[in-house]
């Protein structure tokens, strides 16, 4: 079995499990929406306490527009809470804002995979708009066929961001349930259910980094073949 038809062979059950994660990340956040903490803490009340004892008083938190665009951004030093969770005070509204506390946390910290990940960001943004029109010259212009293997390249690394991306969305993740549990944020018996909140969120991260290391597969296979 060649790589192009290994790459056909893992597509099908990589498209699958990202349907199954974004089913999942939708259904879980709105399930535990609908359940409030105990705690009364909204999610922003929730980012700046973790933010303040974390010696972070200069990070903002600001309510963005949206579902689930929540973020951190580490040029501007600020964390972003979506509708859903900024005034929110249920258990996904928490836990999703300890989650992005977490990337503030590992910022300050110099989290190695995260302090990665930044400086990449400006090469995947041209990779990621134009590997696949570098690509389809090298396919149909047969002059040009050496970009078959520049397209490749740059593709390659929006791959490596994706991989990178894992580590540093666990360690945020495990950095927020600690956070919750530790500032007695979340109950007991609460904990275990924004632990199901952060797991369905770290699936969506595993299915797209899956999903882009099958299309490098079949893209080198095409390569291979060509």
């Amino acid at each position: 079995m060649d790589l192009s038809q290994l790459g056909t062979v893992l597509l099908i059950p990589a498209l699958l499990l990202a349907v199954f994660a974004q089913f999942k990340v939708s259904s879980t956040f709105n399930k535990y929406s609908k359940v409030n903490a105990e705690s009364g803490y909204t999610g922003r009340e929730v980012a700046r306490m973790i933010l303040d004892r974390n010696g972070l008083e200069d990070v903002e938190v600001v309510s963005v527009a949206g579902n689930l665009t929540d973020h951190y951004d580490p040029r501007t030093r600020v964390v972003r809470l979506s509708e859903g969770v900024y005034n929110k005070t249920s258990i996904s509204a928490i836990s999703v804002a300890a989650h992005e506390v977490g990337h503030a946390v590992q910022d300050k910290e110099e989290y190695v995979p995260l302090t990665i990940r930044t400086s990449l960001v400006p090469a995947v943004n041209f990779a990621s708009q134009s590997a696949f029109i570098i690509l389809f010259i090298g396919i149909f212009m047969s002059q040009f066929r050496f970009l078959i293997n520049v397209g490749i390249a740059l593709f390659a690394v929006t791959v490596i961001f994706q991989i990178i991306t894992l580590p540093v969305e666990f360690n945020a993740s495990s950095r927020a349930l600690e956070n919750l549990e530790g500032y007695g944020i979340l109950a007991r018996d609460e904990v275990g259910e924004g632990k199901s909140v952060l797991q369905a969120a770290a699936l969506t991260y595993v299915a797209s980094t899956l999903m882009a290391l099958v299309q490098l597969i079949r893209l080198l296979g095409m390569r291979r073949r060509d």
